[in-house]
């Protein structure tokens, strides 16, 4: 089972249903109990950085979703789900994360249209398990207005130019993550979410 984690945040179903269409069981989850059976987690969501980690301390997800990144299971985060892994954000002031990946999230820099609501191109910089037949200036679908600024730019495996770089997908490891929505992202984004369903069998994820 796969557990996508509801934390009161938007955009889960559309990731629970492209999970489904590939076969998989994937279940809205709304205990932090119910992360300890699944065999991988997605964490989506869309909003701002501040209440979403309220949300996920005071339902008690916070430590269940460090505890189940330690144990080596497929994660993805998805958008917000993204920012979330990181130690801090200065999104309507200051924010600690969850502290998974080291570095901030800021505002998108630059002369361009706050938030950015639209499709990039992506440009590979390394392998990644969410990236497998995917090529450099493929096309995928954002909505944000802050991005992730990795302390260690060896966690970032693709970009796309938006009033700068912007990390576009993120990871080491079992913890993977995008800024775009692949759901959202026609061809492309559907191969990013057959590779997660091919990468959570692999770990033991079930089918329906």
């Amino acid at each position: 089972m796969i557990a996508v984690v509801d934390y009161g945040a938007g955009n889960l179903r559309s990731i629970q249903k492209a999970l489904e269409r590939q076969g998989l069981e994937a279940r809205l989850v709304d205990s932090p109990r119910a992360l300890d059976g699944a065999e991988a987690v997605v964490v989506p969501g869309d909003g701002a950085f501040g209440p979403a980690m309220d949300r996920l301390r005071s339902a008690g997800f916070a430590d269940r979703i460090r505890a189940f990144i330690d144990s080596g299971r497929p994660f993805l985060g998805i958008c917000l789900g993204m920012q979330l892994l990181f130690e801090a954000s200065e999104e309507d002031g200051a924010h600690r994360g969850l502290g998974v990946l080291p570095g901030r999230i800021v505002r998108l820099a630059g002369a361009v249209k706050v938030p950015h609501m639209g499709w990039n191109a992506l440009r590979l910089l390394r392998p990644s398990p969410l990236l497998d037949g995917c090529v450099t200036g493929e096309y995928v679908y954002f909505i944000h207005s802050y991005h992730a600024a990795p302390a260690d730019p060896a966690l970032v495996a693709a970009t796309a130019e938006y009033g700068g770089q912007v990390a576009a997908v993120v990871g080491r490891g079992n913890i993977w993550a995008t800024q775009f929505h692949p759901e959202k992202s026609g061809a492309a984004g559907m191969r990013i979410v057959a590779n997660f369903a091919r990468w959570a069998v692999g770990a033991g994820a079930s089918g329906r």
